[in-house]
């Protein structure tokens, strides 16, 4: 599953349905919903952020107004926000999509997700317990040397 979260789009392809995208929306002022969605597949699988993000809203839009494709709009819900690491979002898509049916991708996704919540917990947890032993040893020295101060004015 790591490695289809890598898997970044072509360029050529991004840029090919960015102008299919924007030329319909400047030609109608509407976009047809096949062009949004592969537009949206493109931009979650970009290597950027934003694209990504960008992706994401497009698809929100489209599982709200298109319950026909709402399945695919899931699973790449699921999939864009994995990739910028919106784990509970992703974890949300993947628990929504299994609802409406049951897919072996769709569990990879799901268990992968859950895999990088429970890193980022126990990192969660390093981070606060070097943090605790910091401040111990801060307040330690902070007595110490507030003893050796009592000790001297004696």
């Amino acid at each position: 599953m790591e490695d289809l979260l890598n898997e970044v789009v072509p360029q050529e392809d991004l840029e090919r349905f960015e102008k299919k995208y924007h030329h319909e929306l400047e030609l109608d002022g509407e976009v047809t919903t096949d062009t949004k969605f592969e537009y949206a597949f493109c931009l979650v699988r970009s290597r950027y952020t934003n694209d990504i993000r960008k992706g994401i809203m497009i698809l929100e839009e489209l599982a709200r107004t298109h319950p026909d494709g709402r399945r695919d709009y899931i699973y790449y819900l699921a999939f864009g926000n994995a990739r910028i690491k919106e784990y509970t979002s992703g974890l949300k898509y993947c628990r929504a999509f299994l609802d409406i049916e049951s897919n072996d991708q769709v569990r990879s996704l799901e268990e992968y997700i859950k895999k990088e919540i429970d890193k980022e917990v126990a990192k969660g947890m390093v981070v606060a317990g070097g943090a605790a032993l910091v401040l111990g040893g801060i307040l330690g020295l902070g007595i110490a040397m507030a003893r050796n101060k009592q000790k001297r004015e004696k």
